[in-house]
């Protein structure tokens, strides 16, 4: 025994350098990436995609056939006020649909059939049609992600409005002189009345549009967690590692076994425990909470390959980088991959580096797959196809680079413990 007291180790510069270090950088790290992805969504929003759709069939006006449908669309397709924001995309009604079914669009903007009849009818002048307030249609997509579907409501409410107004000018051009009650002038200045509707509405149950980023969080959490607990028990029964249990610690006897044997035992482990994970995860969430969700059994399908993916994937990092590897799998599964998963703020109003860091952070290809299932009718578009080509590209990538590294550790003599240490070493020295 030295006879050093163990509070003395507090004296110790590197103790605090080291350890000061480590957490600091983890401090700053988390704050960049989780408030300056969500500090200023609509200043870095750009190209959000919203549907534009015009269904008026015209009407005859002074002798002319005039379609204030095309008129509107085409002016908030060229105009410059929201900027490079707004992705308009002029569609056809049954198209929107399919795409705000398949969490394309963030919303839209339907100009309705009889549009122009009703908007000429308020001046007396139309040929055809019977006196009615038009109306413009903004459709919402909450199944895209609430801040997305409301960033895009508000985008699609001001274009509406500035429409309105256009057309209250191009009225108040047409009734020229005319005499028109107070409040009949009041209305043709501004004519048209706006209307908000659930584009694509959601069961009950869903969250909001968040559970299937919450659930793809929990498929995350469980792989990256567990590989944790996976690598430490594996070390422990080849004898490589303490085991303590409260006040107890076991040992067991060594069993010498190369590194990439060990991350081998390791991801056998994680791939028959995600068949566990995966079962009561899917159990917890609809059995025992009723969250709303379809196609049961491709959603547990879904969830297991989710676990043993991200699992494999924490297995091959701890394997490489050792005790600093589960910094690396907390930065790289949670720190990146929250901001960047599109579930909260869209991957269209996150700052570049963080859309890129979007098209190849796991929670985000999960989550896809998920809210495809859960919202979407598992229609492969809606990204359960990405989530399962990017699933099997992460599990590729893993293997070759968990193996790769292990395996040169291996070649190079790297073993876990050195040839100085065994006890065959120290016996015939002895």
């Amino acid at each position: 025994m030295s006879g050093i007291h163990p509070f003395r180790v507090l004296r110790a510069k590197p103790l605090w350098i080291t350890n000061g270090v480590i957490t600091g950088l983890l401090a700053l790290l988390f704050t960049v990436f989780y408030v300056g992805a969500n500090i200023d969504p609509v200043d870095h929003m750009k190209k959000l995609p919203v549907g534009l759709v015009n269904a008026d069939n015209g009407a005859g006006a002074g002798g002319k056939q005039v379609n204030l449908g095309v008129q509107i669309t085409e002016s908030i397709k060229k105009s410059t006020a929201s900027g490079d924001e707004i992705d308009w995309k002029v569609m056809g009604e049954k198209k929107v649909k399919e795409e705000l079914g398949e969490g394309k669009l963030y919303g839209a903007l339907v100009v309705p059939a009889g549009f122009t009849a009703s908007t000429f009818a308020l001046t007396g002048t139309a040929t055809t049609g019977t006196p009615a307030r038009p109306t413009l249609t903004v459709l919402t997509n909450q199944s895209a992600g609430s801040l997305g579907s409301s960033l895009a409501r508000s985008a699609t409410t001001r274009a509406a409005e500035s429409a309105s107004l256009q057309v209250g000018k191009e009225l108040a051009a047409r009734t020229g002189q005319a005499k028109l009650p107070a409040a009949a002038r009041v209305l043709l200045a501004d004519p048209a009345a706006v209307t908000v509707e659930d584009g694509h509405p959601l069961a009950p149950r869903s969250g909001l549009g968040l559970t299937a980023f919450y659930y793809a969080l929990v498929l995350v959490v469980c792989g990256m967690l567990s590989a944790n607990v996976i690598s430490g028990q594996v070390d422990h029964a080849l004898g490589y590692t303490h085991n303590d249990m409260g006040p107890l610690r076991r040992h067991r006897p060594l069993i010498r076994a190369t590194r990439v044997q060990t991350l081998a035992i390791g991801s056998t482990l994680m791939v028959g425990l995600s068949l566990l994970m995966g079962t009561l995860v899917a159990v917890g969430a609809v059995g025992i909470m009723g969250m709303a969700a379809s196609h049961l059994p491709l959603l547990w399908l879904y969830s297991v390959c989710a676990i043993a993916v991200s699992g494999i994937g924490a297995l091959a990092l701890l394997a490489a980088f050792g005790t600093p590897g589960m910094l690396v799998v907390t930065l790289v599964f949670i720190g990146m991959a929250v901001p960047t998963a599109g579930a909260t703020t869209p991957i269209e109003a996150l700052p570049g580096f963080y859309r890129f860091l979007a098209e190849f952070e796991p929670l985000r290809q999960i989550t896809g797959g998920v809210r495809s299932i859960l919202y979407y009718d598992a229609q492969a578009d809606a990204g359960l196809g990405r989530g399962w080509v990017m699933m099997a590209a992460g599990l590729a990538a893993a293997a070759l680079f968990g193996f790769g590294v292990t395996g040169w550790y291996d070649r190079r003599g790297l073993h876990r413990i050195p040839a100085e240490a065994r006890p065959e070493k120290t016996a015939a020295l002895a």
